[in-house]
């Protein structure tokens, strides 16, 4: 996504400040509530201030690094602002002075809501007062985070930094008792993720865990999630949050109220737009064929593994196997399929191996839902395919079809077409 011009920064009423920016689906969010134009302006530490105080601006929003500075540069703060010393939301009064306001809360507020009552039966209140919930890290989306527990849901945060006396190496030992886990770092964020701020070990080692929550909203499914997925703990990541936050946001800067089911209809529609849709399934069963039919038709950047790896290193998936042996194609797929997945809105199709490394069922669910396109075996093509050539398809198909099976969120019995293929999958993704 483009940062924003210095002709911008003068021009447009709304914006989100902070660094990096590249990641931000704030400006769809915007124009779909209303507060908009809307722009990035990534901005470098001795740019921020001289713009939020001599800005052309009505309304920004403030992210990492900059919810303290924003604090500190307003002439007014509400009072949570005062409490937590942290800002994401900046307007301008009658009077034209800088007013401070911290809409996360309001977001991470409706978030643990939601989860409370979806995934864990329970009202805010009845599923944590009283009870110990971690929260991970100490800067501004912690503060809020612990003030929604804390003052609204009646829990008992214990926040968890680096350094000081809650710190990572004591989190097991001392904290067993915890119900919920939150993370308010930006660790395992994009572009580095599906890295997770704790263990897949460390959160088995919390016996009475009833839920995982992350503020990070991109990818979908945070490497923290999909530990909890596996472990089989209720997991959430920070969308709805996000969605929550810059509806408030927008209520202040338009001076009005919102129809507040413009949340959930704004995060259905941005987690369709971003979903990667990922083909796997046995080898010539037409995922390419199938993926750039399908890319024409959603309007979406289309990616062949295969293809991307010849690109990268001016040989086929078919000649690597041949000249350096199958695993040493298996790590270069590996590093493809992390990149390619840790993206938005993208049509991906896979070689069909890809299933054989368990580290790449991550990389693709993060951000994709996974369609097996279940092609006859006696209609799959052997031409190039050096695997399915020396061990034959039957046995190629015993090792990989229990694993389509499972990690497909989606199975497709081929129409005969790829195009028939790609409008099929469009009808079952609703």
């Amino acid at each position: 996504m483009p940062m924003t011009t210095a002709a911008a920064r003068g021009e447009a009423p709304y914006g989100l400040v902070g660094h990096p920016l590249g990641h931000s689906w704030s400006p769809m969010i915007h124009e779909s509530l209303g507060s908009a134009p809307y722009v990035l302006h990534d901005l470098g530490p001795d740019e921020v201030e001289a713009f939020l105080r001599e800005g052309a601006w009505r309304g920004l929003n403030v992210t990492i690094p900059y919810k303290r500075l924003a604090a500190r540069v307003a002439d007014v703060r509400t009072p949570v602002v005062e409490l937590l010393d942290a800002a994401n939301t900046l307007t301008r009064d009658g009077k034209g002075r800088i007013v401070a306001d911290n809409t996360d809360v309001f977001g991470f507020e409706w978030m643990l809501t939601r989860f409370c009552e979806t995934s864990l039966g329970s009202s805010l209140r009845d599923a944590l007062a009283g009870r110990k919930v971690i929260v991970l890290g100490s800067g501004g989306a912690s503060r809020a985070v612990n003030h929604v527990l804390g003052t609204i849901a009646g829990a008992r945060p214990v926040t968890i930094s680096r350094t000081g006396d809650e710190t990572y190496a004591t989190l097991v030992e001392r904290h067993s008792d915890a119900v919920l886990l939150v993370n308010a770092t930006p660790v395992g964020m994009y572009p580095d993720c599906p890295a997770t701020p704790v263990s897949e070990r460390e959160l088995a080692a919390l016996p009475k865990l009833r839920g995982v929550v992350d503020v990070i909203y991109n990818p979908e499914r945070t490497g923290l999630c999909l530990a909890a997925e596996r472990l089989g703990i209720p997991a959430e990541s920070g969308l709805s949050m996000l969605v929550a936050q810059a509806f408030r946001a927008s209520e202040l800067f338009q001076g009005r109220g919102l129809d507040d089911s413009l949340i959930g209809k704004i995060e259905g529609q941005i987690r369709s737009q971003t979903q990667n849709v990922v083909l796997i399934g046995m080898p010539g069963a037409g995922k390419s064929s199938c993926g750039r039919a399908l890319s024409r038709l959603m309007g979406r950047p289309f990616v062949d593994i295969d293809g991307a790896i010849e690109a990268a290193c001016g040989r086929s998936p078919a000649q690597i196997i041949t000249e350096d042996g199958e695993d040493a194609f298996r790590s270069i797929e590996t590093d493809a399929t992390r990149t390619y997945g840790a993206r938005s809105g993208l049509v991906i199709a896979c070689g069909g191996g890809v299933v054989t490394r368990p580290e790449n069922y991550a990389s693709l669910h993060q951000n994709g839902t996974i369609v097996f396109l279940d092609r006859r075996i006696e209609e799959l093509s052997t031409s190039g395919r050096p695997l399915s050539q020396s061990r034959g398809v039957e046995d190629v198909a015993r090792e990989r079809m229990r694993l389509y099976e499972t990690w497909s969120d989606i199975r497709l019995e081929c129409t005969g077409s790829a195009g028939g293929d790609a409008r099929a999958i469009i009808e079952m993704l609703g």
